[in-house]
């Protein structure tokens, strides 16, 4: 992706290719002069859950839905408390979520025998079919975000993505803690 910042008075930055593959201009506008990486993020973040949300439509899913499934792929059985902090999640979210996914019969819910408050959410078997499919799926994705990047390109990006994510962690954590001092 291009990019240049606005310069005062110059007009919008120029930033690059659209869905299309063809080079795009999109404006940004000078209030976001000040953090063209965090306008850089926003606009990437949306485009790449757009199109997760094409392909993850194609069977049956809606964007976030595969996280729960893989999470319960990989860690079996859950109480639905543990996948609201696994996923970073609010109750409410994660009620609608498992609902959905209940009724497509992709998870089973019961309630945890050891405490009468939880439930425990499930895979089912016939989500194990669905589970070649969102691989498929991530893969494609995958594909799509580092096409014509080198594997070192690759890399680097990746390793940029983690520090800017352990970067807003540790913001999000000094603000909470700080937060947490006023009361």
């Amino acid at each position: 992706m291009t990019h240049s910042t606005p310069e005062a008075g110059k007009g919008p930055a120029v930033t690059g290719p659209a869905v299309t593959g063809q080079e795009a201009t999109v404006p940004v506008p000078t209030a976001a002069g000040g953090g063209p990486v965090s306008h850089a993020i926003f606009r990437l973040a949306r485009l790449h859950r757009m199109l997760a949300g094409q392909l993850l439509r194609r069977i049956g899913l809606h964007p976030g839905q595969e996280l729960v499934m893989m999470h319960l792929w990989e860690l079996g059985p859950q109480r639905q408390t543990d996948l609201v902090r696994l996923l970073d999640s609010d109750a409410a979210t994660m009620t609608r979520t498992v609902r959905r996914l209940e009724q497509a019969g992709f998870v089973r819910r019961s309630p945890s025998p050891t405490d009468k408050r939880a439930t425990i959410i499930e895979p089912t078997v016939a989500s194990q079919a669905l589970r070649r499919e969102v691989e498929r799926i991530w893969s494609q994705l995958e594909d799509m975000s580092t096409a014509d990047l080198s594997d070192a390109e690759r890399a680097a990006a990746l390793r940029t993505l983690e520090r800017l994510e352990g970067n807003l962690v540790q913001a999000a954590t000094d603000s909470a803690g700080a937060a947490e001092t006023e009361r």
